[in-house]
């Protein structure tokens, strides 16, 4: 398992660093720049700016100097809030990203595995076929449209839950379960899935056949199996959640790290894009490490491949 670890972690650093690249020259590339937009600016400013910033350095000096700042920890300082460096930022921004995501995957997890079961147990009847056709309609609606939907109906029309903001629990409803629902059904056809291959194995027939009533086919002999494709899922759907609040974030003016980001595209502040982008690769890997070590402790042929 050390070893499992250890190779693991290897695989990422040159991911890192790709990503790192790609990001930095993509930002320097592109046309325009971070005071492009500013009115009225002298050359002799805009030269003092530059200056202030680095950006009158060559660009590969340019990308060695925010490289070792990197890796380093110290992402430097935004170009576009005075004051502010891109490591507080993300601090102020972050928590509230990871608690909209954490609400998001709990209603995900539990939505969409009772779901699955269900529907695995009960398999070609009506309990089979609503939920798995309520899930398929769940891919093919992306937040952008649940959310204004949810707000439609549950915000404007019943007012039971706000609309924005992030101040009391009320708020965490709507867009918790714009991100949760999503994902809820790709579990539910996962947990499907996974259920109906173990069900059908020769040990689930002769626990049958020894008299083992159902409740203790369902736990004792079939979750385990039955859940590695959504513990495989947990990963990508993890990073999902927390990239996919982008979008959520801006819909219900939520304080997170996805309205800085966006922000920060939009106004060329390269050092908080490229902050934030690193961020969340690093988070990114680390959700996947931790699943492939969960993966690996409940399946052993992960450990020896």
């Amino acid at each position: 398992m050390f070893r499992f670890i250890l190779r693991r972690l290897a695989q990422t650093i040159p991911v890192l660093l790709v990503i790192y690249t790609l990001t930095f020259f993509m930002l320097r590339l592109a046309p325009g720049g971070p005071f492009s937009k500013e009115r009225n600016v002298t050359p002799e400013v805009m030269r003092a700016l530059n200056e202030r910033y680095g950006l009158d350095k060559p660009l590969w000096q340019q990308y060695f100097i925010e490289l070792g700042k990197a890796c380093k920890g110290d992402l430097g300082t935004s170009f576009k809030i005075p004051g502010q460096t891109v490591n507080e930022l993300i601090a102020t921004g972050f928590p509230v990203s990871l608690e909209l995501g954490a609400y998001a995957l709990a209603i995900a997890l539990t939505i969409g595995m009772i779901a699955g079961v269900i529907a695995a147990l009960r398999r070609n009847t009506a309990l089979d076929y609503v939920p798995m056709s309520l899930a398929m309609a769940g891919i093919c609606l992306p937040t952008f449209v649940m959310g204004p939907l949810l707000v439609l109906a549950f915000a404007l029309t019943l007012n039971w839950f706000d609309a924005t903001g992030w101040d009391t629990p009320s708020n965490r409803v709507l867009p918790a379960l714009t991100l949760g629902l999503y994902y809820s059904a790709y579990v539910a056809r996962l947990t499907r899935g996974g259920l109906l291959e173990i069900l059908n194995q020769d040990f689930i027939r002769t626990a049958r056949a020894k008299g083992a009533s159902e409740a203790r086919i369902l736990f004792k002999h079939s979750l385990k199996g039955g859940l590695l494709p959504v513990i495989s899922f947990l990963g990508p759907a993890a990073a999902g959640l927390i990239t996919g609040s982008f979008v959520v974030e801006t819909i219900f003016a939520i304080p997170g790290l996805g309205q800085f980001f966006v922000k920060s595209a939009l106004n060329r502040d390269y050092t908080l894009v490229l902050g934030t982008v690193v961020f969340y690769a690093v988070l990114i890997v680390s959700f996947n490490l931790l699943v492939d070590i969960l993966q690996a402790l409940l399946n052993p042929k992960v450990r020896l491949e």
